[in-house]
């Protein structure tokens, strides 16, 4: 069955994009959402005055990809906390939305917005939620030269950050790979190899978590450490709050464990149970750069994660 959503998440050139890209999607094309006048053009659009919202109305077949799924990709591309802002785009124009058509959907979304707020108390307990929420009102077609803006211009302008397509692709091979697969041990060293093979970080792997410890499982660079306490380090301490943690310079983090001195920089995330509460394991990857992993790798490898 063939469904519609809208997603409104900065300059939508970038945003149609990322969402060709996406399996299960059949059709995307940029708009102008939710504003004030009828088939405005882009010069009144961009005055700020007419409310609409740069937007990517995206078409998908629900027995290949749901709802949420497709939002919390949407929100892997997205800042949720600016307003009005998306990269170094300003204005109403650029704010961030999601614009439905049915009932169904809204609730489908609302639980999505819960959990994503929650993320971002996480992540940035000072940040505020600024993605909208709210029914589809009209919209219209962008002008032509817009649609495939980035298929027609290779090197044109794109707010995204070249990794999210990377991500892309490296979350849906990877899912088409452990699907099917009910072996967590076996899901965790595809997961670590393809990791490593398309990022080209120095060490990527788990942490098992086997009576009250955290115990090295699948690992793709060089040695590590066999064990680590609950609360120890950065894993240990992942595993204790039950919350992604980034650190841009691991000298910075009090308690550190330093299993190389070539790591400098680090990321860990939780791999939650199917109830979605209790920590079985963490996803470690380390940098031998500082400051490597931002907002884009945490939530792409809290996706990766959920395939775990």
């Amino acid at each position: 069955m063939i469904n519609e959503i809208y997603f409104a998440g900065g300059c939508f050139w970038g945003v149609e994009h990322f969402f060709k890209g996406v399996q299960g999607v059949t059709s995307v094309r940029c708009g102008y959402a939710n504003g004030s006048l009828d088939n405005p053009s882009y010069e009144q659009v961009y005055t700020d005055k007419t409310g609409h919202a740069e937007t990517v109305r995206v078409l998908y077949d629900s027995e290949r990809i749901n709802l949420q799924e497709l939002t919390r990709l949407f929100f892997a591309t997205i800042d949720p906390s600016l307003l009005n802002r998306q990269g170094h785009d300003v204005g109403t124009r650029y704010r961030t939305g999601v614009f439905y058509t049915t009932e169904e959907d809204r609730q489908v979304l609302e639980q999505e917005f819960s959990r994503q707020r929650e993320l971002l108390a996480q992540d940035a307990p000072e940040a505020v939620f600024r993605t909208e929420l709210l029914p589809l009102d009209k919209f219209f077609p962008a002008e032509e030269y817009h649609h495939d803006y980035l298929d027609k211009n290779p090197g044109g302008y794109c707010h995204l950050d070249f990794k999210v397509f990377v991500y892309l692709k490296l979350y849906q091979d990877l899912k088409a790979l452990v699907e099917g697969e009910s072996d967590q041990i076996a899901r965790m060293a595809e997961c670590a190899a393809l990791i490593t093979e398309r990022m080209k970080f120095f060490w990527t792997g788990f942490y098992r978590v086997i009576d009250g410890e955290l115990v090295l499982g699948p690992f793709q660079g060089p040695s590590a450490c066999l064990r680590i306490g609950f609360g120890k380090g950065v894993c240990g301490t992942s595993w204790k709050q039950k919350k992604t943690i980034v650190v841009p310079d691991v000298e910075d983090f009090p308690g550190h464990i330093a299993c190389s001195s070539l790591s400098r920089s680090e990321i860990v995330v939780p791999v939650f149970g199917a109830d979605g509460s209790v920590c079985s394991a963490v996803l470690d990857i380390d940098s031998t750069e500082i400051g490597t992993f931002d907002r884009t790798d945490a939530t792409f490898l809290r996706l990766i994660a959920d395939l775990i």
